[in-house]
């Protein structure tokens, strides 16, 4: 379905945040015969509903909701509406047809669109696209899940998108390049179950592509993904690290050495992979990436991390604090502190308890010293699995803000804060850029000298 197929129909947008403000300003534009807005959830952390978005669509909230939502042709759903809400359930049982903005946008640019999804590095990995093709003079609109909503983006001849599990589970359109960076179960309390995740994630690469990238060094991912074609980055005969010629790590396209791994600023293992399926891709879109080695060098090294993805932010103590607060998984956050391996290292952890299994993040920590500080909500449950490990100190504070007091006086001049919350920001924040900003504010509240 795209948006000029909603002319004339009753329209229903479930959900008042930034994706579905953005997707009644895009459905009214197109001519409805009726247009509401609705928010079962409505608390202290909703934004007004007023202005043009009130004349557009009226809005229903709490219990309300469901008979405009059932009284609807087509419902647009908000990436946050999980797939087991029992509305969402019974709305599809009576035959309502349920899409999402993200669908309507991809139904009308998935052959200009690179598409980027994964358990860990979809952020990353897309903006490293984006910067890359911009290097080699593919200029391109950079957006999705990462902050701009798919229905604000301006007309482009590409895009890159980073694309939640939640954005890819309704698409009937898979964009002309789609890639996936990694596969671990995550957000299982919004999809049902652990196989019905990997079913929404892998959705994207569902309805024909021109090329699927993958990183072909995670065994699920590539378990999950079968023999379907794909390009399979990180491995030997496609783009990967290995020594070069001088006996240092080297970027790699084939047998082809393209430039030290020391160029490229971002740490951890995890992010040579990113960089990896980033080639590939430009690969896959007709960049000669041995012919532009040069260029991609200095594109590479000029690469900042993205905000709240182990932001480092700087501090008159000495001390380290580093915003990772897009973690939202005990395995993200595995990776963000091996990216820290070998300093003093207290992590933050806790946020909204989707009843995840923390028993990887105690494996990963079993021989490891380090401080973890947990805060509601999943925090108390995570300290009570590391408790008894030997070399794991655990604390609690009653928020973020006393998490970060505490980790002041817990960590060492040279030492490293790092945020890396294994769970969701939702909740107790209005999103993970909220979250983000109490962090920093904690910081400068408590920062002295």
């Amino acid at each position: 379905m795209r948006l000029s197929d909603l002319r004339g129909r009753s329209v229903a947008v479930w959900g008042t945040g930034r994706e579905g403000r953005a997707a009644v300003i895009a459905v009214a534009a197109h001519g409805p015969a009726s247009l509401v807005a609705v928010d079962d959830s409505a608390n202290f952390l909703s934004l007004p509903w007023d202005g043009a978005l009130a004349q557009a669509a009226p809005l229903h909230i709490g219990q309300d909701g469901f008979e405009h939502l059932a009284a609807a042709d087509v419902v647009v759903r908000s990436p946050g509406v999980p797939q087991t809400h029992p509305w969402l359930v019974e709305l599809r049982s009576r035959g309502v047809f349920v899409t999402s903005g993200t669908a309507l946008w991809m139904a009308d640019h998935a052959a200009r669109t690179v598409g980027v999804t994964g358990s860990k590095g979809k952020s990353t990995t897309s903006n490293l696209i984006s910067q890359l093709l911009a290097a080699v003079g593919r200029p391109n609109i950079f957006g999705g899940n990462i902050g701009v909503p798919l229905l604000d983006l301006p007309a482009a001849d590409l895009y890159v998108l980073e694309l939640s599990s939640y954005q890819c589970s309704d698409l009937t359109d898979s964009p002309r390049v789609a890639v996936v960076t990694s596969l671990f179960p995550e957000h299982l309390d919004a999809h049902g179950g652990e196989r019905e995740y990997y079913r929404d994630k892998l959705n994207l690469i569902g309805h024909g592509p021109e090329t699927i990238v993958i990183n072909g060094t995670d065994a699920r991912l590539v378990a999950e993904v079968g023999d379907r074609p794909a390009v399979r980055a990180a491995m030997p005969d496609t783009f990967h690290v290995a020594p070069g010629p001088d006996g240092v790590p080297y970027q790699f396209a084939g047998d082809q050495p393209l430039f030290p791994r020391s160029v490229f600023p971002l740490v951890g293992r995890h992010n040579e992979g990113n960089l990896c399926v980033a080639l590939a891709v430009l690969d896959a879109l007709g960049v000669d990436c041995v012919a532009q080695r040069e260029v991609l060098a200095e594109a590479a090294a000029g690469i900042q991390g993205l905000p709240h993805r182990l932001a480092e932010i700087s501090d008159p103590s000495g001390v380290v604090f580093v915003d990772d607060t897009l973690s939202t998984s005990p395995y993200s956050a595995m990776h963000a502190i091996d990216a820290y391996d070998g300093r003093q290292l207290t992590v933050i952890v806790g946020g909204n308890d989707r009843g995840l299994d923390y028993t990887p993040l105690r494996e990963h920590l079993a021989q490891r010293q380090i401080t973890v500080i947990g805060i509601p909500d999943s925090g108390e449950r995570i300290v009570e699995q590391l408790r008894d490990l030997p070399s794991v100190r655990t604390e609690l504070a009653d928020d973020l803000a006393a998490a970060v007091r505490l980790a002041r006086k817990l960590t060492p001049a040279d030492g490293v804060v790092l945020l890396s919350p294994a769970a969701p920001s939702y909740g107790r924040f209005r999103n993970f850029e909220h979250r983000s900003e109490v962090f920093a504010q904690a910081i400068r509240d408590t920062a002295t000298g």
